[in-house]
């Protein structure tokens, strides 16, 4: 039995494949009611809660790999880690992103001291180290439609942008054959290095109209994220991210997505494709 402990895009995606591939596969979520969709792909859907560590002892009875995917609150997955070690689990596979106790960036701050602690439980691990979601731009998608034009505070700043799909199949796909993977770090990103700009272009390309980049301020930007119903201090944090675009945080390319899954990454432009009807 495969855990995956949280239904969002990477989770969710990563249960629906493993239960497409015939794996036995579970899934922890706070409101069952809101994923039946996976229930009735063939995952067992547990009603549990990342604050509460008996709910997740109860969910990994059984259990021989576990995606560890969430918010990155390090109090949750290292919850999630102690059940594992108390289950006497085999595998777990992280997903991560950048992660460094010295960042200004609270969320990679959380993610090192996760990843620290799953270092030393002695459990088997494999780390999927992403990039920026390329899913990240849906919250912009209402804008876009309304006035045909974005900002951010990324400036003229470069990202290898990863779609959740490909990080929820290399999560599938290691969970699946976790032997072969074991103590890897891989690097997920899209094909090409994008700027803002750059996103502006393809969309346009795809929408058939086009759509004007505006570079932001951090603070326009983290304006701009509450507008659209982040809560503040994730829209600051958020911004603060994007912001470090611009100094060349994210301008890294990798190719561990077709060396795991023996296909190409997707484009950010096969992303406008599938997801259109967000930006229309």
């Amino acid at each position: 039995m495969i855990l995956v402990t949280t239904p969002g895009k990477v989770g969710a995606e990563a249960a629906r494949l493993l239960a497409g591939r015939g794996e036995a596969v579970r899934i922890l979520a706070r409101h069952p009611e809101k994923v039946m969709a996976l229930k009735q792909a063939g995952v067992d859907v547990v009603e549990g809660d990342l604050d509460i560590p008996a709910t997740i002892d109860a969910a990994m009875k059984g259990v021989t790999s576990v995606v560890l995917v969430s918010p990155a609150v390090p109090s949750h997955e290292l919850h999630v880690v102690g059940s594992a070690v108390r289950a006497g689990v085999d595998h777990v596979v992280k997903v991560t992103s950048k992660a460094s106790a010295d960042s200004p960036i609270a969320r990679q701050r959380g993610q090192a001291e996760i990843e620290a602690g799953l270092l030393a439980s002695g459990l088997n691990y494999t780390l999927l180290r992403n990039n920026f979601y390329m899913q990240n731009f849906l919250v912009l998608g209402p804008a876009i439609a309304r006035t045909s034009g974005f900002g951010s505070a990324a400036g003229a700043g470069k990202a290898g942008f990863i779609d959740t799909r490909d990080v929820a199949a290399v999560a599938a796909e290691v969970a699946g054959s976790p032997s072969a993977h074991s103590g890897r770090s891989y690097l997920l990103t899209g094909p090409e290095l994008l700027s803002y700009a750059d996103v502006a272009e393809v969309l346009s390309k795809v929408l058939g109209r086009q759509i004007a980049f505006s570079p932001r301020t951090r603070a326009e930007d983290t304006q701009a994220m509450v507008s659209a119903g982040v809560p503040e201090p994730i829209a600051a944090m958020n911004a603060h991210a994007v912001s470090l675009i611009a100094e060349g945080d994210a301008a890294w390319l990798s190719d561990d997505v077709p060396t795991v899954l023996g296909r190409p990454a997707r484009t950010f432009e096969q992303f406008a494709t599938d997801h259109a009807g967000v930006f229309s």
